[in-house]
């Protein structure tokens, strides 16, 4: 923030962090020395607010519509002609730069990149185009997310407070990751939160977009800053001080709190916006949760010191939903796991629940099915309140409670296949529905999915509809086939990594 932004009446009393800031992302580049003058590249605002859709970007991205404007660029659908994908590339309205710094911009870029999480948006490639006027346009290649934004949401009205901590989890891991690989956001608000519309398994997706774009292309100018972007400053980044993660805690605890009473907290011009949260703390309602109350108050302390840390307040939001549908009894006590929330946030990880039938996961169910001589096979995944089939073979519903799932409610936890000869005569099973109605299944054997370092996901599990045991190859055959699903379920993820690292 410029040092004129600070206010002088005001003496800022000298805080001791608890630890060194996390560096931005400029601070973390093996840059040794300043770089020998250049003479500068024109701007180039006119060439890129000139670019008319159909315009080829380096041989590879045809530009189509613009689909939002900002200060400092704009973005356009795009297509992918080399990999014959739908993108989003945003060109930035750059100003007067040299050669060198123009190309420490793409580089940024491309360590921005190296960061893959469920709840930020993917960016694929960076680059340095010359424009006809002989100037220079930076643009960047991200994930195309089909849907909104959280500030175009919230005119229509507040979010439900579950709506509002589903929400409050995915960008709380993602910034948690962020902060972990070493860089600070600086612009969490509603226009950078994303809602991807493709989903089904979740009540609200959020994705944190716009990650590190303040760094690369510097501070913004006095007269580009906005209600939309001083509403949700830190008190530090208001003071002009050097801001960490606990910066964007604050941001993030700002814009939850909006989507809950949606109202901006701090409203009105830009100076008095600002500068409101110095004098007095946000106001939560007393209809919200306590515990989700407590959170928004640990998120903005008023010292950077004092806030929650963002994996903190994921966890924390998490168990309120947890606890909210044990209350409901729409969940069991007994089958939450003692780390649900890191069990959850690494079933989101893979990316899997919503993606479309795959050929490769049926192969499985259909081969399990065989080597088991079973009618029904299924491939399993355990989310926070349901059972979701990624795959199956004999069964045609895509989902049941996780109180009635098998594979939640029978697993023994030791990470070795598991096998109930009679469901009629196992206690966890006789009342159960898919035993008692539906299926009417009889016997049951399943293969934990577990990743590498140690959460339980779900499982292979094979259903025969007529009391009987299986044999030990049977079981280790469906743990080789479990096996095969976490191994592919690996692959793709590092797939994903691989598609946004540096050539």
């Amino acid at each position: 923030m410029p040092s004129f932004f600070r206010r002088p009446s005001r003496p800022v009393e000298p805080v001791e962090p608890e630890r060194a800031p996390v560096p931005v992302i400029t601070e973390a580049l093996p840059v040794a020395a300043a770089p020998a003058p250049h003479a500068p590249v024109p701007a180039a605002p006119p060439s890129t607010d000139r670019l008319a859709e159909g315009t080829v970007l380096d041989g590879r991205y045809r530009l189509g519509e613009v689909i939002g404007r900002g200060g400092t660029a704009k973005v356009h659908v795009a297509r992918d002609l080399l990999l014959g994908r739908d993108v989003a590339v945003k060109l930035f309205r750059t100003r007067a730069l040299s050669t060198t710094e123009l190309h420490v911009q793409e580089s940024e870029a491309r360590v921005i990149a190296s960061l893959n999480h469920f709840a930020l948006t993917s960016l694929f490639d960076a680059g340095v185009e010359a424009a006809e006027d002989g100037g220079a346009r930076i643009y960047l290649v991200m994930e195309l997310v089909r849907g909104t934004d959280l500030r175009s949401r919230l005119r229509r009205g507040p979010l439900e407070v579950a709506e509002a901590c589903w929400l409050g989890f995915d960008l709380a891991e993602a910034l948690d990751h962020v902060h972990r690989s070493g860089f600070v956001h600086r612009d969490v608000k509603p226009a950078n939160v994303l809602l991807a519309d493709k989903r089904v398994t979740r009540p609200i997706v959020g994705k944190l977009t716009d990650f590190g774009i303040a760094t690369m292309i510097g501070q913004p100018d006095m007269s580009e800053f906005t209600v939309g972007t001083a509403a949700y400053l830190s008190p530090e980044q208001v003071e002009g001080l050097d801001v960490g993660p606990e910066s964007d805690v604050y941001s993030l605890g700002l814009v939850l709190l909006e989507a809950i009473t949606g109202r901006i907290e701090y409203p009105g011009g830009v100076v008095d916006s600002a500068f409101a949260r110095l004098d007095r703390p946000p106001v939560i309602p007393d209809e919200v949760p306590e515990q989700v109350a407590t959170v928004l108050r640990g998120m903005t302390a008023l010292r950077p010191q004092d806030r929650i840390a963002a994996a903190d307040a994921a966890v924390a939001l998490q168990q309120h939903l947890v606890d909210d549908l044990i209350s409901r009894r729409r969940l069991a006590p007994a089958l939450v796991e003692r780390d649900e929330a890191a069990r959850v946030a690494a079933l989101q990880r893979y990316e899997i629940l919503d993606s479309a039938p795959d050929e490769a996961f049926d192969a499985i169910t259909r081969l399990a099915s065989r080597l088991l001589d079973v009618p029904i096979a299924l491939v399993t995944l355990i989310d926070l309140d349901r059972v979701w089939f990624k795959s199956s073979v004999g069964w045609d519903e895509s989902q049941v409670d996780r109180d009635v799932a098998f594979c939640s409610t029978t697993s023994p936890g030791t990470g070795r296949p598991w096998t109930i000869p009679d469901a009629f005569e196992d206690d966890r099973t006789r009342r159960n529905p898919l035993v008692t109605e539906g299926p009417q299944v009889r016997a049951y054997a399943g293969a934990p999915l577990t990743t590498r370092d140690g959460h339980y996901l779900g499982a292979l599990c094979a259903f025969d509809k007529q009391p009987r045991d299986f044999t030990q190859q049977q079981l280790d055959n469906l743990a080789d086939l479990a096996g095969l699903v976490m191994h592919e379920m690996e692959m793709r993820r590092s797939m994903r990594r691989a598609l946004f690292a540096e050539p």
